[in-house]
């Protein structure tokens, strides 16, 4: 079996679940993993994988496969997505949901351009849970769909104030209002502001001489993140993050009730559900399946960036059709 040969960019939580995951996949193999930082400072968590500088990637673009990309959203990935399309397949987690759009068109032109597949916004949500909205929508169409999220660590709320001026270190917790999640179980179909469905808790290790109100003013202002949400910032020591918040937890729901019947008389309720222990660890390994989808739609000649929309479930997985065919269908 030939290898799909995987490059890491960015060695975080994120990163490291790649490098891990590659482990479980028998037709893959890591190349390298790529930082702004000194890479011998890298402290790997396979002994046989190899770090390097980022500027080396655009000399090793014949030996690596697909690119996975392990930025922020906030910050990196919007640079980096776009950029990294001229060189490689890649893929990326890319999940401030009102940006996809124009994300997406930025790496699309420069995939087509380059003649790479780039797979972009996918993990859980976006991604599985994309997916779970899609299908319950065309299934029931006559019906509404909503999406609560956690008690969990979110990746990228937390690298957003962590990005912010004074931070040294931050946990963001996405906590669903439980009356609200409730009333959807139930089969009703309510109206919900952000704020009505979900409330953020964050727990911020400041810089030493830092200025504490202007950062929670900055968080709880903060657009696509915090501003539409009630939000509590706590300020904590070092030695009590890492003792209560180390842990990277996660999940969520997708509800999507529908009616059907010639006088909407039968009500469905169709729930999707995630618990993780890991959330950097599982958002990985779904990165690594479409890598997987990216590597062979590239060698199809499919061009240009992708969504989980337009990727057949086929092309995630290792096994051959007759298996899939045979064993799970």
């Amino acid at each position: 079996m030939d290898k799909i040969r995987i490059g890491i960019l960015g060695y975080g939580n994120l990163g490291r679940g790649v490098e891990l995951g590659i482990l479980q996949n028998r037709d893959m193999e890591l190349v390298g993993v790529f930082t702004r930082r000194e890479p011998g400072a890298l402290n790997l968590a396979n002994k046989n994988s190899r770090a390097f500088h980022i500027k080396e990637a655009r000399e090793m673009t014949d030996i690596i496969d697909v690119m996975i990309l392990c930025g922020g959203s906030k910050s990196d990935l919007p640079v980096q997505g776009p950029e990294f399309a001229a060189l490689f397949n890649t893929v990326d987690g890319f999940d401030t949901h009102a940006k996809i759009q124009d994300y997406y068109e930025k790496v699309n032109q420069a995939a087509l351009k380059a003649k790479k597949t780039c797979v972009i916004a996918t993990g859980w949500d976006p991604g599985l849970f994309s997916l779970s909205r899609l299908f319950a929508e065309a299934v029931l169409p006559n019906g509404k769909s909503y999406t609560f999220w956690g008690k969990g660590v979110s990746q990228g709320h937390s690298d957003a104030i962590r990005r912010i001026e004074g931070v040294e270190d931050a946990r963001q917790y996405t906590i669903p209002i439980e009356e609200a999640l409730e009333r959807v179980r139930r089969g009703e179909l309510p109206d919900f502001t952000p704020r009505q469905k979900h409330l953020r808790e964050c727990y911020v290790v400041a810089k030493e001489g830092a200025d504490l109100e202007r950062i929670e003013n900055e968080i709880k202002s903060m657009p696509y993140y915090f501003s539409d949400y009630d939000t509590i910032v706590h300020f904590i020591s070092k030695e009590e993050l890492e003792k209560n918040h180390s842990r990277l937890s996660h999940g969520g729901v997708v509800i999507h009730s529908g009616k059907t019947g010639l006088n909407n008389e039968n009500t469905h309720v169709i729930e999707y559900s995630l618990k993780l222990d890991s959330n950097p660890d599982f958002t990985a390994n779904v990165l690594l399946a479409y890598a997987r989808a990216a590597y062979r739609l590239n060698k199809e000649g499919i061009y240009g960036a992708k969504t989980v929309f337009d990727i057949a479930p086929a092309y995630l997985s290792v096994k051959s059709g007759e298996e899939l065919r045979r064993t799970l269908l």
